[in-house]
């Protein structure tokens, strides 16, 4: 039968701390009979015992604490290439360019981590940029890899994946801080996006990060509707929609180290 932590870690302090005091005791009787020497040394014991007892408990919990935070990291581990997997089957699905949701993330976490972000909120734009289409799962083909301009019904029908995929996210613990990016990377700058209307700032930071990196990648290759655009004009385009579509300072610190996020984008680190 397997123990469970809390259980092993206070049978084997209970066991140290028994032998110490039965040990000790026994050791003192026979070294000490002077009575106020004997209360000294119990004093000392005592303090030596509350001392060792709090070290090993120290380590005990650590040593739990450490396992746990494996256990945890894996577990983390299986399920992001669960996902990852589904988004690849989503990708084949909707006809995008090989390593599509692969790219983004590795250049949206670049991008990420030259704003300043990291711990927790890394590890949601991590899986906010690769799960951000999730929605489009609920689309039908006929709208979603149409080679074509959508009509006005088709577009609204476009227009409700972000709502469907924060909706799925909410319902998973751990990706609800995720849910940023699927939420909200169609939102512009100027207040004209959707599904919310949401002007500047009021943006979420992840979603803003992420917007960037998605123009540059849907005008970079190719998609059903369209074919790649020559580097010079994405980036000159990029500049051109900053302060309306997309958030300036974002545009200008991707501007400034664009060699590095293109290569890290492009060359996969697995």
């Amino acid at each position: 039968m397997k123990l469970s932590p809390q259980l092993r870690t206070a049978g084997i302090y209970v066991l140290v701390s028994a032998a110490w005091i039965w040990f000790s005791g026994n050791l003192l009787g026979h070294l000490v009979h002077d009575p106020h020497r004997i209360v000294m040394y119990q004093i000392f014991k005592g303090w030596f015992f509350v001392l060792g007892t709090g070290l090993l408990l120290y380590w005990l919990i650590g040593r739990t604490v450490h396992r746990l935070a494996d256990a945890n990291k894996r577990l983390l581990d299986s399920h992001e290439q669960a996902l990852r997997v589904l988004v690849e089957a989503m990708d084949v699905r909707h006809k995008e360019t090989s390593d599509h949701s692969e790219r983004v993330v590795r250049m949206a976490l670049g991008l990420a981590k030259l704003v300043g972000v990291e711990g927790n909120d890394l590890r949601d734009i991590r899986f906010g940029a690769l799960l951000h289409d999730i929605g489009k799962l609920a689309l039908p083909d006929s709208i979603l890899i149409k080679p074509a301009k959508l009509t006005e019904e088709e577009t609204v029908v476009m227009r409700t994946h972000p709502g469907i995929g924060h909706g799925l996210l909410q319902r998973i613990d751990f990706l609800r801080g995720a849910s940023a990016i699927p939420f909200s990377h169609h939102e512009r700058w100027d207040g004209e996006g959707y599904p919310q209307g949401l002007k500047g700032e009021d943006i979420p930071l992840a979603a803003r990060i992420f917007s960037v990196v998605d123009v540059w990648d849907a005008l970079s290759f190719p998609r059903v509707y369209k074919p790649a655009w020559p580097e010079a004009d994405v980036l000159k385009y990029l500049q051109e929609v900053a302060g309306t579509q997309l958030d300036p300072k974002l545009v200008q610190l991707f501007m400034e180290n664009y060699p590095a996020l293109k290569t890290l984008a492009l060359h996969s680190t697995h």
